[in-house]
């Protein structure tokens, strides 16, 4: 399973490929590659190719990992996969450097790559375009080396039913507790909806007692939190870079038209505004009119023809409410369920390689201690798995299953909403206007209303 990461150089080129190349790292630099440069004076060549083209950005190369599940392939086979990328992507025209390191418990490549065309001089588009790009291009080589990938089916359910980073489940979870996290990504969210610009949405945070610490990744502590945490902790939303994005495509949206609904009477009695401002009396009296006149439509469409009827009709639409929030509740349950099962399904295909090579040796402590998380994650993930399951589940079905679901909630839950705004609103009205009618007011409206 191949996982790839890429993100900009914009200082110290040169201390970055001095990294990639260390012999240490690369079996005495038996594992490097390079494109139209040389590894120790590539940083120099990637300058000089900015300089010709005339290049003033701020992004000096791009940094790309490749990294492979552990005793799933060999350095060498992992190296030849890094090039055939680097063709696929680069197409000749970047100058890059391909280093394997074989140092740690798995295999990874480290790709830097001259963020300036050779041959156009145009700078490299580094998008969520071009990232699914390399994706698509590095799961295709794996699969043709008989490699794992990364599961189709998991990757549309975190589309699908992703929360804010978190899985629907542990979003759930999050609402019901007061978590730091959960605090943090709360008042994110609720700055951007608040901000014009990026450097607004600082102000907001540090006015809601935040200190900001920037760097590599933007950083968030409270007065009442002795450390500073990652923004981009929270989920793939929180990036400096996604923040910025959300602030912008909230600009650019225009706020649709809400479509009007049947609103409130104000009780003409008890309302200080009524008493204390002849403007807003003459408003208040042609606001009830309108409304009168909306409820009266709404109870002839019903037919409704007297206050028994009413009576009866409000109960009946108390009912329904309460049997759709019912179904709703129980949907919820079955949904919550398959999420929790797609994310441990998940989580023991995702470190199972791990697990296997912990297994196939025992002794090897240091292999252990790197990946004691990852193995204790797979273990826990297959104990509550085998709780329910004879054998492990298929990730399609539990995603079928999850679609039926999602689309058996959409009427209760459009049927739940207009029964409490429209209705509600209205048979609370005319339940008001009865109500005044009986105080001697709104001999007009109750007489439209039953006679």
């Amino acid at each position: 399973m191949a996982i790839t990461k890429i993100h900009p150089i914009k200082s110290t080129l040169n201390l970055a490929i001095d990294y990639i190349v260390n012999g240490d790292k690369t079996d005495e630099q038996i594992l490097v590659s390079t494109h139209k440069c040389h590894e120790s004076t590539a940083h120099t060549q990637f300058l000089m190719t900015r300089n010709d083209a005339g290049t003033k950005g701020t992004v000096l190369a791009r940094h790309l990992i490749q990294s492979f599940l552990p005793g799933e392939t060999t350095p060498e086979m992992a190296h030849q996969i890094g090039i055939e990328l680097c063709k696929k992507i680069l197409k000749d025209e970047y100058e890059f450097v391909l280093s394997t390191h074989i140092d740690k418990g798995h295999i990874h490549n480290h790709i830097i790559f001259n963020n300036v065309n050779m041959v156009t001089g145009r700078c490299y588009q580094s998008n969520n375009k071009s990232y699914h790009q390399i994706r698509y291009q590095s799961d295709k080589l794996c699969k043709e080396n008989n490699l794992s990938v990364i599961d189709e089916f998991y990757e549309n359910y975190k589309k699908k039913y992703k929360t804010n980073g978190k899985s629907w489940y542990e979003n759930e979870q999050a609402k019901r507790g007061a978590s730091w996290k959960s605090r943090l990504q709360f008042d994110i969210d609720r700055m951007i909806n608040q901000s014009k610009n990026w450097n607004e949405f600082l102000k907001k945070m540090a006015d809601l007692g935040y200190e900001i610490k920037y760097g590599k990744h933007i950083a968030f502590k409270p007065k009442d939190k002795p450390r500073f945490t990652r923004a981009k902790t929270i989920g793939e939303d929180y990036t400096e870079e996604r923040l910025k994005e959300r602030i912008s495509e909230r600009v650019s949206i225009k706020t649709p038209a809400v479509k009007k609904r049947i609103g409130r009477v104000i009780d003409m009695n008890t309302s200080m505004k009524v008493k204390e401002s002849k403007g807003y009396e003459y408003w208040a009296t042609k606001h009830n009119l309108n409304t009168m006149a909306e409820s009266v439509i709404f109870l002839r469409e019903q037919g409704i023809k007297s206050v028994k009827q009413l009576d009866e009709y409000i109960q009946k639409a108390a009912d329904e409410r309460q049997n759709l929030q019912d179904k709703i509740k129980a949907i919820d349950k079955e949904i919550q369920e398959l999420s929790a099962t797609m994310e441990q399904v998940h989580t023991v295909k995702k470190y199972r390689q791990y697990y296997k090579e912990y297994k196939a040796n025992p002794s090897d402590k240091a292999f252990f201690e790197e990946y004691k998380a990852q193995i204790t994650l797979y273990e826990n993930a297959l104990s509550e798995l085998k709780k329910s399951y004879s054998k492990l589940p298929n990730l399609k079905d539990i995603l079928d299953k999850l679609d039926k679901l999602q689309e058996k909630k959409e009427y209760p839950y459009a049927r739940v909403f207009f029964v409490k705004i429209h209705y509600g609103r209205a048979l609370s009205n005319t339940k008001e206007l009865w109500n005044l009618h009986r105080q001697g007011d709104g001999e007009i409206a109750i007489s439209l209303l039953f006679f």
